[in-house]
């Protein structure tokens, strides 16, 4: 029989993280073994853990989602398990969720799903799956075509064996959805989410369109570089399209700035330049301590000698951008 390991990926929500723990503990199908990466909480998720003697855990510095996954998965897959159930610390799933996954299917290269939904009405999708809006709705066991990962997501080792692991250099916003777009568009292995099997989530509540604090929102700055990575594997036969899909977002990006924004407006448009520079030159060093660090001592003249190197680098990069013209830019 394979044996199944559910990894999760925790950060300062010991609350939550305990019932997704309870979840994985009732299952009607057993996991094989639960693994926690704990990255680096300070509430009391360490204390918490230390004291439940049927979960193995790794606390480590706190390196994001993209981190801890890496980390996660790579564990799993070098102690040899089978399958690999992935799922974040604010999720958890009904009872039968993992047996649901497993049935009927054994193939392995095939991402599979749970059927996200929203943990306040137990039947609205969380995110767009198929033209569902509930699980009411949906007659079929299968919506092809369809995955949210890491929300419940089944991976067997050979996905993990063609594919690799998740980049724990993307840290946080998009190191998923890259994931995702290199298992499925770069390697071509098919995905789909199995309605009967459910995992339940809370709907985000977080809006771009909303006035966001200048000083202090971090994240930003990996939701701007990181889109240049999830459309490079999205679009991994076609260079030049990833290329143009970005700088189309980016002038979206900056409408939705102009349109929404109520503050600092020529500020967050500035800022955007620094992380659309890092992913043009494939620098994933930055810390969120950095990014603090520069939110609070920037002025828009911060930014500005990167404009001159950005519109030389956009009017040379659609062919291929050449070692030059990243020297230039990595000196600004």
């Amino acid at each position: 029989m394979e044996k199944v390991i559910a990894v999760v990926v925790t950060y300062n929500r010991q609350k939550l993280l305990s019932e997704c723990i309870s979840a994985l503990r009732s299952q009607t199908r057993p996991v094989d073994q639960i693994l926690v990466i704990n990255n680096g909480s300070n509430d009391n998720t360490e204390n918490w853990l230390q004291q439940q003697n049927d979960i193995e855990f790794i606390t480590q510095a706190n390196v994001g989602s993209g981190g801890g996954f890496n980390t996660g998965i790579k564990l799993a897959y070098e102690k040899g398990f089978d399958w690999i159930w992935l799922m974040d610390d604010d999720g958890y799933s009904k009872e039968d969720a993992l047996e649901k996954l497993l049935e009927n299917d054994s193939e392995g290269l095939c991402l599979r799903n749970c059927a996200v939904i929203n943990k306040e009405d137990e039947k609205s999708f969380v995110w767009k799956t198929g033209n569902y809006k509930s699980i009411d709705e949906v007659k079929d066991s299968i919506i092809k075509n369809f995955a949210h990962p890491f929300n419940g997501t089944l991976l067997h080792k050979k996905i993990i064996e063609k594919v690799g692991l998740p980049k724990k250099e993307l840290f946080i916003w998009g190191d998923e959805t890259e994931y995702y777009y290199r298992i499925i568009n770069k390697h071509k292995i098919p995905f789909y989410t199995k309605a009967n099997s459910i995992h339940y989530h809370p709907v985000s509540a977080y809006s771009f369109k909303n006035d966001w604090n200048y000083n202090n929102n971090w994240k930003m700055y990996y939701y701007v570089r990181n889109r240049f990575y999830i459309l490079k594997s999205k679009y991994s036969k076609n260079a030049v399209l990833a290329f143009t899909m970005y700088i189309a977002f980016l002038f979206a990006f900056s409408g939705l700035i102009l349109t929404f924004q109520k503050t600092h407006k020529i500020k967050k448009l500035s800022f955007i330049l620094w992380p659309v520079k890092d992913a043009l030159t494939n620098n994933c060093k930055v810390t969120p301590g950095v990014i603090l660090q520069r939110l609070s001592a920037t002025h828009n003249s911060y930014f500005s000698n990167y404009f001159n190197q950005l519109i030389k680098l956009f009017r040379g990069f659609i062919s291929q951008p050449d070692s030059s013209t990243l020297h230039e830019l990595k000196k600004a």
